[in-house]
């Protein structure tokens, strides 16, 4: 059976990623982000399942300073469409809240729903985890917005449903694994993934990125992030859409290479349907 650790605790949305991509899958419920990705390098997991960003509150906080260090592969990418309930201890109402508890990504995504309540908030490690922290405070004053599933995990009452500032709030999750799984090249949609780090000479940036205009390949997404102390040339986190087998990503890849110290592919992996729509 295929173990997926995670960030989080069951009833998580990560929790909840992992068993949409693999019905059967056993979980390993992690701490930290680090946590999880240590779990699949040492073999004590399959695989990871990380959130990246979210399409309300952003990038998910340090991922991107973990991923290239973890030495693993992004094999597959998700989209979970994101709801989230307030929910307190059986025979709570709304009138006796006064704090509420939730993940610090979380907490960005319901600003409209906390600002009405005027209620404090308290920033949990997990969702779930806070759904927990309120069955066991045994408190009305406590409330938790945690996913659906946590209700009934931790004997929790619904106080408001779909409390998410966006009904179209969703989190891009992605899949890694020890193996570099490349998808063959075909006419299916697909990405692929990538750190760089340019040479340190006047417009590096723009050179390297001249290839992928001039062979008109469609950049979905680049970060930047400073790695270490000091003042070291920053890092940067690229998605594209396309393979490197495909002439023009290999045009575009041989161009980056040339203005750069550093091109490793990270992943190249099949699009979720959700791109197509998008």
């Amino acid at each position: 059976m295929t173990t997926a650790a995670y960030q989080g605790e069951p009833g998580s949305n990560s929790a909840t990623a992992a068993l949409a991509l693999y019905p059967e899958v056993g979980e390993l419920p992690c701490t930290s982000f680090e946590q999880a990705l240590d779990a699949v390098t040492l073999g004590d997991a399959d695989i990871a399942v990380i959130p990246v960003d979210n399409s309300a509150a952003g990038r998910v906080a340090d991922v991107h300073h973990l991923l290239p260090e973890s030495g693993l592969f992004i094999v597959a990418e998700y989209f979970l469409p994101i709801s989230f309930d307030l929910m307190g201890v059986p025979g709570a109402t709304l009138d006796q809240v006064q704090c509420v508890r939730s993940h610090v990504h979380a907490l960005g995504q319901f600003r409209k729903v906390l600002r009405e309540g005027g209620w404090r908030t308290l920033v949990c490690d997990d969702t779930a985890g806070a759904a927990r922290e309120v069955a066991e405070l045994g408190d009305p004053r406590h409330a938790a917005l945690a996913p659906p599933a946590a209700a009934g995990l931790y004997g929790l009452q619904v106080l408001r449903a779909g409390v998410e500032d966006d009904p179209d709030n969703t989190t891009r999750f992605v899949v890694l694994s020890r193996d570099a799984v490349l998808v063959p090249h075909s006419k299916e949609p697909t990405m692929t993934s990538l750190f760089f780090s340019v040479r340190n000479i006047p417009s590096a940036l723009y050179k390297a990125l001249g290839g992928f205009a001039s062979s008109g390949v469609n950049l979905t997404k680049i970060e930047s992030y400073q790695m270490g102390a000091g003042f070291n040339p920053c890092r940067f986190y690229v998605e594209i859409e396309g393979h490197p087998n495909e002439e023009s990503v290999a045009l575009a890849l041989h161009e980056l290479r040339f203005f750069s110290t550093e091109v490793r592919i990270l992943g190249v992996y099949h699009a979720h349907p959700r791109r197509q729509k998008n």
